[in-house]
C-alpha cells in the first residue's frame, strides 16, 4: 500500500489553512495534536475526535484522523477511564490526529461555510461575521421563501433545520456561520443580513430573533460542520494520492 510522510501532509495543511493567523478558542490547538510513526497510508475525516470515532477509524484502517473538534477542549487530564482508552487506541494503532477549528470554518474554498454556501447555491459569497478579530463566516444573496430555504438546507445537510421565523417571509440577504453561533445573531443583523444560518443556539434566541426581525435557521452543529473535513480530506487525497473515508458519528445536536 502506498504511503506518504505525515510531515508532508501536516506542512501542506498548515500552508493551506494558516492556523497561525487565527486567534481561536482556548484549547482548540489547531494543527497536529497527536503524532504517529511518521507515515500515512489512509486518511479519515470526522467532525469530532472521540473514543467511538477513533474505534471507527481503526475499523477502516486509517492512520491519520482529520477533525474539526480536536482532543483538548477544556480540562483534558487526568488521562483515566475513557480518556485513557482513547489515548491508548491512538498510540497502539499509530493514528495521528490533525485538528482545524476556526481556520477550517473560514477557508474560502475548503471551509465549512464556503462548502455550505456552495451547497445552498449562494454564488460569490463575501466574508462576514467578525469573531475574535477575523471574519469567519460568509454572506451572499438568494431569493427564497423560508420554506424553500429550509428544504434546501435540509437537502444540503441531511438534517431538518429548526426555523426561527423572526423576519420577513422571503430570505434574500443570507449570512452563514456553521456551528454554534446562535447566541451571536445580533452580529449578523449588524452586518446587514435578513437571514442567518448557523448550527445551534440557546432557547432565548427565539425571542431575540423576533426582536431583531431576523430569520434564523439552525441546521445542527454537527450537520453544518461535516463539510470542511470532507473537503479537506478530498483535497489531500488528490494531492497525495491516498484513500480517505468520512467517519460519520452524528450527535443529533
Amino acid at each position: 500500500m502506498a504511503s506518504t510522510k505525515l510531515a508532508n501532509i501536516v506542512a501542506h495543511c498548515n500552508r493551506t489553512l494558516k492556523p497561525e493567523s487565527f486567534e481561536d478558542w482556548p484549547g482548540a490547538v489547531n494543527g497536529l495534536q497527536v503524532d504517529n510513526d511518521g507515515s500515512v497510508s489512509r486518511i479519515a475525516a470526522a467532525v469530532d475526535a472521540t473514543l467511538n470515532t477513533v474505534k471507527k477509524v481503526i475499523d477502516v484502517g486509517a492512520d491519520l484522523l482529520i477533525v474539526h473538534h480536536g482532543l483538548f477542549w477544556g480540562a483534558t487530564h487526568p488521562w483515566t477511564g475513557n480518556r485513557y482508552k482513547l489515548l491508548r487506541m491512538l498510540l497502539d494503532n499509530k493514528i495521528a490526529v490533525y485538528s482545524s477549528h476556526l481556520p477550517l470554518d473560514a477557508h474560502p474554498k475548503l471551509g465549512n461555510n464556503a462548502q455550505l454556501c456552495k451547497a445552498l447555491g449562494i454564488k460569490t459569497p463575501r466574508p462576514f461575521f467578525s469573531e475574535r478579530g477575523q471574519e469567519i463566516g460568509l454572506r451572499g444573496t438568494l431569493d427564497l421563501s423560508r420554506i424553500q430555504l429550509a428544504k434546501r438546507l435540509a437537502k444540503a445537510t441531511g438534517a431538518k433545520p429548526t426555523v426561527l421565523p423572526g423576519g420577513g417571509a422571503r430570505c434574500r440577504k443570507i449570512g452563514v456561520v456553521t456551528g454554534g453561533a446562535g447566541a451571536e445573531m445580533k452580529t449578523a443583523v449588524d452586518e446587514g443580513v435578513d437571514t442567518f444560518i448557523t448550527g445551534e443556539g440557546p432557547h432565548w434566541t427565539f425571542a431575540l430573533a423576533e426582536d431583531l426581525g431576523l430569520n434564523v435557521f439552525y441546521g445542527g452543529h454537527y450537520a453544518t460542520e461535516t463539510f470542511g473535513v470532507k473537503a479537506l480530506c478530498e483535497h489531500l487525497s488528490k494531492k497525495f494520492k491516498l484513500p480517505w473515508t468520512f467517519i460519520d458519528h452524528p450527535t443529533g445536536l
